[in-house]
């Protein structure tokens, strides 16, 4: 028996109706797997390197504009943008002088607050090409690279910019009074960001070698939130071969003399060298006189041995455990033999751990335990 055509009609547009729902569930759960797992990736590096690049108003926290365009690769600005952008480049404006030149602060027309490098060049293809590549590098722990100019007998690069300056202006002991008293955990956090930020670079097809890290070059935001800065800076200045260039500098691996090659494991012992700096709050140019052979290790291992390693400010904010994890990590980064320095990946995932117990304890404990003198057993295992 035939079914009257409108009872069809009707059974037919359920079933289609249904089909229709069930695509579009099927549709909603691959769609919302998908951001699970970018999100996931991007959890795990802190790199924004799987969402789309932002845009050129989101860098720092003052003068948004929801209107600016969004940023792809190296900028290229005029003199007359950042000379506007700096007031001319003001000596109000200058923030400080590095490798690269003067530093002044300065404010786009978007609203966008920088960190123009500047020093007197020739123009060049090749940096403006390393520009673009380096400008391609996005990760929370490093400073971006916005853009560059080559005008006018100058080369000039443009950072974001970072309110609260280096970990160094926060750190040394120089007698007066600091900007910020940063305490154990804080300066966990901070080298924590900084292994992070390195270990990125690292992980660069191909790797980029920083060849300049130093706690001068560990920039921290707002939220003390650790950035490494002046990535592959260290290659424009001195040229595109690859080589090393020995420049006695305390941070510099002691093999690059023989070697005349920097590799990761190069970074690694500067490294180390910033974690000796975060335990002491003293410059480790300072620590040992310049005529002196000693290694920063044997100095670690002695003054370790004698309760006289660690920085006097941070009073009780520690617990042995913690610092002594920690001068034992900084240790093995400083091991005289590139072979027995732990990759920047293994050093970042035991400062996690090592901050890791540090919260726990203190918050079973109290804030902090004294040091206790271990001599030497911390150096023979």
């Amino acid at each position: 028996m035939a079914l009257p055509t409108p009872v069809v009609a009707g059974i037919a547009a359920g079933a289609a109706a249904l089909l229709l729902v069930t695509v579009l569930a099927a549709a909603w759960l691959v769609r919302k797997r998908r951001l699970r797992a970018r999100h996931d990736r991007s959890s795990d590096t802190g790199s924004s390197s799987e969402a789309p690049p932002p845009t050129l108003a989101e860098w720092g926290r003052c003068g948004r504009t929801s209107s600016a365009p969004e940023f792809h690769g190296a900028r290229q600005f005029s003199v007359e943008e950042l000379a506007h952008a700096t007031n001319n480049f003001a000596d109000a404006n200058l923030v400080g002088a590095g490798s690269f030149g003067l530093v002044f602060k300065g404010l786009l027309l978007d609203g966008t607050v920088v960190a123009v490098k500047r020093r007197p060049a020739a123009p060049r293809q090749e940096f403006a090409d390393e520009i673009k590549r380096l400008s391609e590098i996005w990760h929370r722990n490093v400073v971006t690279l916005i853009g560059y100019c080559q005008e006018g007998g100058l080369q000039m690069l443009v950072f974001e910019y970072l309110p609260n300056g280096s970990v160094s202006g926060h750190l040394y002991d120089t007698g007066k009074e600091c900007m910020t008293r940063l305490e154990f955990k804080q300066r966990l956090s901070i080298a924590i960001g900084a292994a992070k930020g390195l270990n990125h670079l690292h992980t660069l097809a191909p790797p980029l070698i920083h060849r300049d890290f130093k706690t001068s070059n560990v920039l921290v935001d707002e939220n003390f939130i650790a950035k490494v800065s002046d990535a592959g800076i260290d290659r424009l200045l001195r040229g595109f071969e690859g080589t090393a260039t020995p420049n006695g500098s305390v941070y510099q691996d002691p093999e690059a003399h023989s070697l005349a090659q920097l590799s990761e494991s190069s970074d690694v012992y500067s490294f180390g060298v910033f974690l000796l700096e975060l335990i002491t709050g003293r410059e480790a140019a300072g620590l040992i006189p310049p005529e002196s052979k000693e290694s920063l290790a044997h100095w670690m291992e002695e003054h370790f041995s004698s309760n006289e390693l660690v920085d006097p400010r941070l009073g009780g904010s520690f617990t042995s455990e913690g610092m002594t994890e920690l001068v034992g990590l900084a240790f093995q980064c400083l091991s005289p033999s590139a072979r027995r320095r732990p990759r920047m990946r293994l050093v970042a995932a035991e400062l996690d751990r090592i901050l890791e117990k540090e919260m726990t304890l203190t918050t079973v404990m109290g804030d902090g335990t004294a040091i206790v003198t271990l001599g030497s057993q911390l150096f023979t295992s």
